[in-house]
């Protein structure tokens, strides 16, 4: 049998992946030697038109209930300023365009996308913005944004996009266990490290 993987489908830009931050890092140490974990970029949203008063009143409350399950930082004064256009395709084009440059920092961007959005207030649809984070994980500006400006890394995003469809994934964070050809959904949505192990360990032993 081959390496079983785990599949994370998520958004930088999803509250519910912010919150589940700390379940996903603690996985990824726990069954390092067990599994692989892939990241797959869910493309949450694809505004083109800035928010309205009544949609940052609603995001709002949904980052205070996943301040209040599960105590991850946000930064709620002068969030979705004015203006701000909610389309997650850069921060996920980010995200694929650092595996193309250094696998091993795909994780770690992704998470310091999620923090300089959710905690920090950052613009992370910029590009100099994006740029910025890749440059603190210690790659090039210039490397990572003509990367990031490619057609690859666009149609690869896109790629990431169908794959959450064609598995069916219709909320993240979401979890699915493959092994060789089985499939096996493990958890939808922020769950608790606990369960989520759990779920794991069964869909191993099966």
């Amino acid at each position: 049998m081959s390496t079983p993987i785990l599949w994370y489908f998520a958004d930088p830009m999803c509250s519910w992946c912010w919150g589940f931050s700390p379940v996903i890092e603690t996985l990824r140490d726990a069954y390092r030697g067990r599994m692989k974990i892939a990241l797959v970029l869910g493309g949450l949203r694809h505004e083109t038109a800035p928010i309205t008063a009544a949609g940052r009143e609603d995001i709002l409350h949904h980052w205070q209930q996943v301040h209040a399950r599960t105590g991850q930082p946000f930064r709620f004064d002068n969030a979705l300023s004015e203006g701000f256009v909610y389309d997650t395709e850069p921060a996920c084009r980010a995200v694929v365009s650092m595996g193309g440059i250094d696998p091993m920092l795909i994780f770690p961007l992704f998470r310091a996308i999620q923090n300089a959005f959710y905690a920090e207030g950052r613009d992370v649809t910029r590009p100099d913005v994006l740029a910025d984070l890749a440059a603190e994980l210690g790659v090039a500006r210039d490397a990572f944004l003509r990367a990031f400006d490619s057609d690859a890394a666009r149609a690869k995003t896109q790629a990431h996009f169908r794959q959450t469809r064609q598995a069916g994934v219709r909320g993240f964070p979401a979890l699915i266990l493959q092994q060789d050809t089985l499939l096996t959904p493990v958890s939808s949505g922020c769950q608790p490290l606990d369960t989520v192990r759990a779920a794991i360990e069964a869909g191993l032993a099966a």
